[in-house]
């Protein structure tokens, strides 16, 4: 396996169209590293230009030590995971995982024993002999898997492999993939892995960091936890998490050394420690705390904004109480067992934000402004 690198890479088309805006990223050997964002964000033709499928209009890919801008895809030590899965159709499932192999000239008994043992560990060994239309949806993902894997390149190349598969199969297919890698690991054949994907849910329990993606540009690149606690700005704030985190304008003041934050023509205080972590002055800002952290309360309760219940949603061990500040639309998640049963649409009920969880971010750039000095 091998590093792999993104030095300032930009991709224009003829048309003058700039999809990739000069990124910078380094994919450690090992590592499983998630390219995530919405729909037109340049994250599949990042990942094309690393697999030689698109031209690199800018800046260079290397892989270990070779810069690898002019290799064609078989010689960059790269296999791709396709989401249509790519399988030859007049093959049965042992020459398609063979068949790289194959064309590299390997003796048959040794394509023959490296199949042996990808089909084990995939548990695919009934499959061998059918072929791509006798395979359902996850049984021809793990086959697509399973040919990259025989391959044993540099780089793993994912390309949303499992947007095609029903919910069960898609969390049945994380817990696989990210077993596989584990395992290599252990067995001291660790495998680098890019990983495309527009699902956070599969961004946040598959990778190990995860790189969110906005109109060509790398917003913030970090494992899921950090990227959930100690998001970068409002755009990574807003795109991980379910549901996700509420932002609305609000005013910051202060009392003395106190935050006060004022929305819909309410002020209330924000203690528990905001006032170490802010590094703006007073302002408009975007106020973001997320539906977890936004707790119901009794309208006038201090430190609470009052909101008006425009939905309620039973998602079974939880409610999301969808509610109404001013213009804004909130969602407040509760545990069912300690949600009040006679609340009702159009009700009033109080907001109070954990102060600890609270984030504000530059109501111009976006940029957080609330993690405090020294945070990266």
């Amino acid at each position: 396996m091998a590093e792999l690198q993104l030095k300032s890479l930009v991709k224009t088309y003829g048309n003058g169209f700039k999809a990739v805006h000069g990124i910078d990223l380094d994919v450690k050997e090992g590592e499983f590293m998630v390219l995530v964002g919405p729909s037109g964000c340049a994250k599949s033709t990042t990942l094309r230009m690393i697999a030689g499928l698109e031209t690199i209009t800018g800046g260079e890919v290397r892989i270990g030590d070779r810069v690898v801008n002019d290799l064609v895809p078989g010689k960059r030590g790269i296999a791709m995971v396709f989401q249509n899965y790519a399988l030859y159709p007049h093959m049965k499932v042992r020459r398609n995982l063979g068949f790289g192999l194959q064309l590299r000239r390997t003796p048959k008994d040794q394509i023959e024993a490296a199949t042996n043992e990808v089909s084990g560990v995939l548990e695919i060994e009934e499959l061998l002999d059918r072929l791509p239309k006798q395979l359902s949806g996850g049984q021809a993902q793990r086959v697509a898997l399973g040919r990259a894997l025989i391959k044993q390149p540099e780089v793993f190349l994912f390309d949303e492999p499992l947007s095609n598969l029903d919910a069960k199969l898609r969390a049945s297919m994380r817990v696989r993939i990210t077993d596989l890698h584990q395992r290599l690991r252990q067995e001291g054949r660790p495998a680098t892995v890019v990983y495309v994907t527009h699902d956070q849910v599969e961004a946040m329990t598959m990778g190990d960091r995860i790189c969110v993606m906005k109109d060509g540009y790398i917003m913030q690149v970090a494992d899921p936890e950090t990227l959930y606690e100690r998001p970068a700005n409002a755009f990574v704030a807003g795109f991980i998490g379910m549901p996700e985190m509420n932002l609305f304008p609000a005013v910051l003041t202060r009392e003395g050394n106190i935050p006060c934050l004022t929305a819909d023509g309410q002020t209330i205080k924000v203690t528990d420690g905001l006032s170490h972590r802010i590094t703006t002055g007073d302002g408009p800002v975007t106020f973001g705390i997320r539906p977890q952290q936004l707790h119901v309360v009794a309208p006038g309760t201090d430190g609470a904004f009052t909101a008006t219940i425009s939905h309620i949603e039973f998602m079974g061990h939880e409610i999301n109480l969808h509610v109404r500040l001013g213009d804004a639309q909130l969602v407040a998640v509760v545990p069912t067992d300690s949600f009040d049963t006679h609340f009702a649409r159009g009700d009033r009920v109080g907001l109070r934000p954990s102060g600890s969880h609270v984030h504000l971010f530059d109501a111009e750039t976006g940029e957080n402004v609330s993690l405090g000095q020294g945070s990266n």
